[in-house]
């Protein structure tokens, strides 16, 4: 029905697992043209938060790319700021986190988001984004001004940028259940139309809050 234009979205997953719902739409709706890489995102809304943006922040990738490579994470940055942008209005201040803040650790693993922080520079010069920062340096001020003095977004990042999916779906659990948060996705980005995925676990207000930002996606289609 997506595919005819007898539909402009597709939300599933309340009782399908990610594969039986994302499997179809890539085989048959295909990506988005431009797109490198279709990445999933959760939109976060913690209540009584000041950080981020009033308590809302885009989580990224927290459901689909398991061990992305530095230029699949790039991707996932640039099109989790446009998510960002595009369903609250608001600039994106986008955070590659890691376990390290501008050096602090040694790895492999550091090195995977320092070179990603720079591919997005490279290809989208215009972005607010830095890394690599640690999670606290990225979303408190206080502590971003010992951590990261020079960072033009550390202590307001409000897109979270993850450098695998172990990290951003623990996470993103983690901020549903302890802080209370709302927790709408797993969203997806880079598909030619809008489908989104539902987890398993969601309740009847998750399911009213992603078809609610699946017709906001819509919308930049038929525009």
């Amino acid at each position: 029905m997506v595919k005819c234009g007898m539909a402009d979205g597709l939300v599933s997953g309340a009782a399908h697992s990610t594969a039986d719902t994302l499997r179809p739409a890539l085989q048959i709706l295909k990506t988005a043209p431009g797109t490198k890489l279709v990445s999933a995102f959760f939109v976060m809304c913690v209540p009584n938060c000041q950080y981020g943006e009033n308590g809302t922040f885009v989580f990224s990738d927290c459901g689909l790319n398991i061990n992305p490579t530095a230029d699949e994470l790039s991707e996932i940055a640039i099109s989790s700021s446009k998510s960002f942008e595009q369903l609250v209005n608001k600039k994106s201040q986008v955070a590659m986190l890691s376990f390290s803040t501008h050096g602090s650790g040694k790895s492999e693993l550091v090195d995977k988001v320092t070179q990603a922080t720079k591919l997005v520079k490279e290809k989208a010069p215009e972005l607010s984004v830095d890394g690599e920062l640690q999670s606290d340096a990225a979303i408190i001020p206080e502590i971003a001004k010992s951590k990261a003095p020079d960072s033009p977004i550390a202590g307001k990042a409000n897109t979270l940028i993850f450098p695998d999916l172990n990290t951003g779906n623990i996470s993103y659990k983690l901020v549903q259940r302890l802080a209370k948060a709302e927790a709408y996705g797993p969203l997806c980005q880079g598909i030619a139309k809008p489908v989104n995925d539902l987890s398993r676990g969601c309740s009847s207000s998750d399911i009213v809050g992603v078809v609610a930002i699946t017709a906001v996606q819509a919308q930049s289609f038929i525009n």
